[in-house]
């Protein structure tokens, strides 16, 4: 890009420091001191209590730092098996959060449908063999009658409902059908470059499809490859992947102008596998259509197995507290070594 003042805003998704167990306003004093622009409380536990009081002391203490807020929540699909009904139905979790965010300044509620558990058929191994009875379609239908249900009191209160393409679930098209039959007046997209790829979408092609109703962003990078039975995705520090990370700044800039390039920080240690050989691993994804798939399977066949991953320091081993530890801090490595990243190589954030 030409200039600075092309960028978007740089933001955090505060799950990106899951691990670290801070209160809503450690997280932002963190997230200041990194030189984002936006944080992005991603899930009510982040912010822990939700009283006025709370929410106005974090809301007072983020204008301090200069920060913008953004604030959201997790499935609100009832036949979806992340959906969590102990919260209360669809409806109460979403206009709790309409308050919280009307309160802390957010212009949305970031949510989801649900996962890839959702899809009917194998979603990426046997790892992940419990699968939803009920097919896509069904689970788009239910979210759309959610979203109506509190169509009103979002207009009234000059609020969006923000869905993620979450997690393997929701591709790119099919949460531009659900944003297009819900309504786009209120219902928009959290675009997340990460989870295009476990809907093996191209991220660039799936930012292109969701970018008129882009709302805001979940970032970060990812390595693809070819393996016997099918491919491999994992997510991993920005600028080692092969996802075309460094044309998307840009194109974000171009279709989403205004809009924050938020980073979620999700570092794995081992990658995703789609045994996308196997006939019986589409019954999951019949609506990825052909063009897209090669689009994908050409990235996989240009990357490489990824090797980058942080060794354990000797005699730490996987399950331990030591090994807890160690993820902890490196928690903060992988966000400071992104935020870093974007900063040195695009010119985002506060200098």
């Amino acid at each position: 890009m030409s200039s600075k003042s092309m960028m978007p805003k740089l933001g955090l998704d505060l799950y990106s420091l899951r691990s670290q167990g801070w209160d809503a306003i450690r997280l932002l004093e963190y997230a200041a001191s990194l030189g984002v622009q936006v944080a992005h409380y991603s899930e009510p536990r982040f912010l822990g209590r939700l009283d006025d009081r709370y929410l106005d002391q974090v809301k007072a203490r983020a204008d301090e730092l200069g920060l913008e807020i953004e604030v959201g929540m997790g499935s609100i699909c009832p036949s979806s098996t992340w959906f969590h009904p102990e919260e209360g139905t669809a409806q109460e979790q979403l206009l709790r959060m309409f308050h919280v965010a009307k309160r802390l300044g957010s212009p949305f509620v970031r949510c989801y449908q649900g996962s890839s558990e959702d899809r009917k058929g194998p979603a990426g191994g046997p790892e992940l063999a419990p699968k939803s009875p009920v097919p896509i379609e069904k689970h788009i239908e239910d979210t759309v009658a959610v979203c109506r249900s509190v169509r009103s009191q979002a207009l009234d209160m000059g609020l969006k409902i923000a869905i993620e393409n979450h997690a393997g679930g929701l591709s790119s098209r099919l949460l531009r059908m659900l944003i297009e039959e819900a309504g786009p007046e209120y219902v928009g997209a959290v675009y997340d470059s990460g989870n295009a790829a476990w809907t093996l979408e191209d991220p660039l092609t799936a930012l292109e499809t969701l970018a008129p109703y882009v709302l805001t962003s979940h970032m970060r990078d990812s390595a693809v490859w070819e393996v016997p039975g099918g491919i491999a995705v994992q997510w991993c520090a920005m600028g080692d992947g092969n996802v075309g990370l460094d044309e998307l700044p840009r194109r974000f800039a171009e279709l989403c102008p205004s809009k924050t390039f938020s980073l979620e920080v999700i570092n794995t240690r081992s990658p995703r596998l789609f045994e996308c050989d196997k006939e019986e691993f589409w019954e999951g994804y019949r609506d990825l259509a052909a063009w897209e798939f090669v689009r994908f399977q050409k990235i996989a066949r240009q990357g490489k197995p990824y090797a980058a991953v942080p060794p354990l320091p000797a005699g730490v081993l996987e399950g331990t507290p030591a090994f807890d530890a160690f993820m902890v801090a490196q928690e903060r490595r992988d966000v400071e070594q992104a935020v870093g990243y974007c900063r040195a190589r695009f010119g985002m954030g506060v200098r």
